[in-house]
């Protein structure tokens, strides 16, 4: 739900790139094999940042002897999808100031990203997306707080590909109908029903933590 909810976020940050990687084949089949090998790429990315940091917190929290740190680690996953709800309902920006987070380890993968431009085949449309996986996303960053405390690598790996899922048919769409996606997840309504129920759920995690604080 995140992953549709904020597709149109998606579209403004990775929207560019994605349609422009579409326009450097000729072929029918590449304009059309470019965006789904990136958008695979994109999704491996997830997937495995997802993978290894829920991972590492369900590790360290088998051998933590102070359960409280993973109570409050929960607790900050909770903080984090209200202030999301509150950001895809259109009542508060703050998410994007998380999103500033990312740029220090995004101006070292920029430049490998540049090398793959152009590309000699939509084949390499796969490390291009991986690479832009890691673009600083405050929605992307939302759910891995989630992905830390979802108590394996598997549950890790299995909610930011669900997250990556959510976001295909905006991205796929870039360039074919994509201004009418774009006004069905802005719609006032549409928004603001999802990010209701973003806002309930991230209340009610926080409201369980804090009583076993």
């Amino acid at each position: 739900m995140i992953g549709v909810l904020g597709s149109a976020h998606c579209m403004g940050m990775c929207g560019g790139i994605a349609s422009a990687i579409g326009l450097t084949s000729v072929s029918k089949s590449g304009k059309l094999l470019t965006p789904l090998f990136y958008n695979f790429g994109r999704l491996i990315s997830y997937t495995l940042t997802g993978a290894v940091i829920g991972g590492a917190v369900a590790s360290a929290s088998q051998i933590a002897t102070d359960f409280a740190v993973l109570n409050w680690l929960r607790l900050l996953s909770a903080v984090v999808m209200i202030v999301l709800a509150l950001y895809i309902g259109n009542w508060w920006q703050g998410l994007l100031t998380v999103e500033k987070l990312g740029q220090h380890i995004w101006k070292y993968i920029s430049p490998v990203t540049t090398k793959l431009l152009p590309l000699k085949s939509p084949v390499y449309a796969v490390p291009l997306g991986f690479l832009w996986g890691w673009l600083p996303c405050g929605l992307v960053y939302s759910t891995l707080t989630w992905a830390a405390v979802s108590g394996s690598a598997m549950n890790g790996g299995f909610i930011m590909l669900a997250f990556g899922i959510g976001t295909l048919p905006a991205m796929l769409a870039v360039g074919v109908g994509a201004g009418y996606i774009k006004n069905i997840r802005n719609s006032a309504t549409f928004r603001k029903v999802g990010a209701l129920i973003l806002l309930c759920y991230g209340t009610y995690i926080a409201y369980e933590t804090v009583r076993l604080l």
